[in-house]
């Protein structure tokens, strides 16, 4: 078993390449290792079905190759939680053959769809995080503004409960759009295995046999439409998962070409649900009324804008996006952050909190300006400040 995970980590080997290209199945097994590897870095390396997995994980695999190319393979039965930081959210957890699953589909799809998808969406893409967010809407600012030389705003708008409202009938239409045209041939067995999981996936029902982790009482003051429970059949997308989080970025690219080509506003973003557009003042009047043709175009799409958290901010009084706030040339860190920063700090001097916080938000600050914020906080519990 060693010599065969060897060879599979060595595909770089000529002899090797001949080999999975011999088999098919043989190749499938080698995607499927490599997708096991991805998922055991994404956090889960320790817990109780990850260690059981890989106790016969040549086995395990075997199974997962075998149902995805007898198209037998039914997503298992996961666990449902609440976190409550940053904010209160309901997360269902798939286990540990499930994650693997997805990640082979996505190592499979994303490189047709990466290409193809609007520069400016930042999430769930290599290179393309909340830092970058940040860095593209200071960029837009200043390319609007002609550097800071004349006032524009920037409309920052929120879809409402996204995750919770997404007709899954409508998903799995526009990914199987991309993978038909991806797999020309749709007689090709590796088309057909995608098709079987991602149908599978996207319309399994989480709730149906879910384990709850915690207690009930945790979901209490949870607004319906942050709940998978409160959904009706068909609606509704997992928010843990892999898969959920990048067909969910490919099923809004229609919004971002929307607003990008059709509208014409060229200084726009989107991270997941919160998406921007920022024009000059003459400007405004004509996307204040664009922004009913925008939810027209999302009430087709199933969603709709929450009006509540529609926001129109003078770019020079700073723009609050992705925990950071955009000032010009600035960009500050959030109240969130300053706030669970100070929070770390005082729990390490009070002997309850750990280093690794502290470096994280040191780390965290030292990509914005926030020397000022870390010397006010250094300051409170009494350590020298060198920046």
């Amino acid at each position: 078993m060693q010599d065969y995970f060897g060879l599979l980590k060595n595909s770089d080997d000529e002899l090797t390449r001949e080999w999975l290209l011999k088999d098919p199945k043989n190749m499938l097994l080698a995607e499927l290792f490599i997708a096991e590897q991805q998922a055991r870095k994404g956090g889960k390396r320790k817990t109780y079905d990850t260690h059981m997995f890989e106790v016969n994980l040549f086995e395990n695999l075997m199974r997962i190759r075998d149902a995805l190319w007898n198209y037998e393979y039914t997503p298992s039965r996961g666990t449902a939680h609440i976190v409550f930081r940053p904010v209160k959210r309901e997360i269902f957890a798939a286990p540990y053959p499930d994650r693997i699953v997805q990640h082979w589909v996505i190592n499979l799809i994303n490189p047709w769809w990466e290409p193809r998808l609007a520069d400016s969406s930042f999430s769930c893409r290599v290179g393309r995080g909340t830092r970058y967010g940040v860095l593209r809407l200071r960029h837009h600012i200043l390319s609007a503004s002609r550097n800071m030389t004349r006032p524009v705003v920037v409309v920052q708008m929120d879809i409402t409960g996204y995750f919770m409202h997404i007709d899954r009938k409508k998903m799995y239409e526009r990914v199987r759009w991309g993978l038909d045209r991806q797999f020309t041939d749709h007689n090709d067995k590796r088309y057909k295995m995608l098709r079987h999981a991602i149908r599978e996936i996207i319309f399994d029902d989480p709730v149906r046999g879910v384990k709850i982790q915690g207690s009930l009482n945790d979901w209490r003051g949870l607004p319906e439409d942050k709940s998978l429970f409160c959904q009706k059949p068909g609606q509704g997308l997992v928010i843990g998962n892999l898969t959920s989080q990048v067909f969910s970025n490919i099923y809004l690219d229609a919004l971002d070409r929307f607003i990008m080509l059709i509208l014409g506003y060229k200084y726009y973003g989107r991270y997941v649900d919160d998406f921007y557009i920022v024009v000059t003042l003459d400007q405004l009047p004509q996307l204040k009324r664009d922004i009913k043709v925008i939810e027209a175009f999302l009430n087709g799409m199933g969603l709709s804008l929450n009006h509540k958290k529609t926001r129109i901010t003078p770019a020079h009084q700073g723009v609050s996006f992705l925990g950071m706030v955009v000032k010009g040339h600035a960009i500050l860190p959030g109240k969130r952050i300053v706030n669970n920063f100070s929070d770390a700090a005082y729990k390490l001097v009070g002997g309850v909190g750990d280093v690794e916080s502290i470096v994280s938000y040191l780390g965290l600050l030292c990509h914005c300006d926030g020397g000022r914020a870390t010397k006010k906080i250094f300051d409170k519990v009494g350590w020298d400040y060198n920046w």
